[in-house]
């Protein structure tokens, strides 16, 4: 039985991290520009970071932005009940970088950034998958 319980720790210790709800593609709301994204959200080391991969225009239409592949999102932290912070968000449409707060909502994710005690709201993102 002690042999059992042994290996079941082993086991445990070697399975791979759990996949944060937060992880995977989604949808921005339309910038100043008129332009939104894809976002691709995942683990970077023991933080969360997202990064652009697909831009769209105004009207849908996928184009090639000087930004994709970029970080938009990266330092945050999972702190429990949906909420994430402690990390940043560029805007390239206004090429600044806020303080960062995602809540994430089933597959919803309401963005807000601060900077100097002035805060935006990145509005509420789709997931894509």
């Amino acid at each position: 039985m002690k042999k059992l319980a042994i290996i079941a720790v082993l086991a445990s210790l070697s399975a791979p991290a759990y996949a944060d709800d937060i992880y995977g593609t989604w949808r921005t709301i339309a910038d100043d520009n008129g332009n939104s994204g894809h976002i691709r959200i995942s683990s970077c080391g023991s933080k969360i970071c997202g990064v652009l991969v697909n831009s769209f225009d105004r009207n849908g239409k996928a184009f090639k932005s000087e930004n994709q592949g970029r970080k938009l999102i990266w330092d945050m932290e999972n702190k429990g009940g949906g909420n994430y912070g402690g990390g940043k968000v560029y805007s390239p449409d206004r090429d600044k970088t806020y303080s960062g707060k995602l809540v994430l909502q089933g597959n919803s994710l309401n963005v807000k950034g601060c900077v100097l005690g002035v805060c935006r709201s990145g509005g509420s993102w789709a997931r894509v998958k």
